[in-house]
């Protein structure tokens, strides 16, 4: 239903917005098709937050890491942010890295975060991010907000008001999604 050649999602998402004559002002949702389960309570966060942050040219959650294994894990991307709950970069390396002796117990915990691929955006934002190309940090990491981060764009984070679901990005993954699917087919 669209190009073929796009290098993300939200290209492709430009592309949905331009075929449908869509206004620059209207606030667009992309809830990326890896991200199984995510409750429309999330879909209604973003898209508040990326209006009630008109300063900011995307929205998107997070959840805290709980556990060494998605600290560490390339498939979780991490998020750090500022005082004022904007980005400051996205990564699959764990960010931000922790030093040999907090490592072994002797510094201050540490918090991490979990990107959840939700995003809201302006319509005109989309289309300015579809005619600017990919960033050697996107291309890098193989995460399109780094392309708005490098361009000077500001993006809104806010923590997940409920559980994400799960993200699908390894075999592991898809077997939980199919168990708790079916789990939740039972429970009907």
């Amino acid at each position: 239903m669209t190009a073929t050649d796009h290098i993300s999602g939200t290209d492709r998402l430009a592309e949905v917005v331009s075929i449908l004559g869509l206004k620059d002002e209207e606030v667009i949702v992309n809830l990326q098709g890896d991200e199984i389960g995510v409750p429309a309570e999330l879909v209604h966060q973003v898209a508040k937050n990326c209006h009630d942050h008109p300063d900011h040219s995307i929205a998107t959650i997070y959840e805290r890491i709980d556990n060494e294994k998605d600290i560490n894990d390339p498939n979780v991307v991490k998020v750090v942010f500022d005082k004022n709950n904007t980005a400051l970069y996205f990564s699959r390396s764990t960010i931000p890295h922790r030093k040999k002796s907090q490592a072994e117990g002797h510094g201050q915990q540490q918090s991490y975060f979990k990107h959840i691929g939700l995003y809201a955006y302006r319509v005109a934002y989309l289309k300015k991010f579809s005619a600017t190309p990919a960033c050697e940090l996107e291309r890098c990491e193989s995460l399109e907000q780094l392309r708005a981060l490098y361009t000077g764009e500001k993006i809104y984070l806010e923590e997940a008001c409920t559980s994400a679901g799960i993200g699908i990005d390894t075999e592991e993954d898809i077997s939980m999604a199919r168990q708790q699917m079916a789990h939740e087919n039972t429970s009907l």
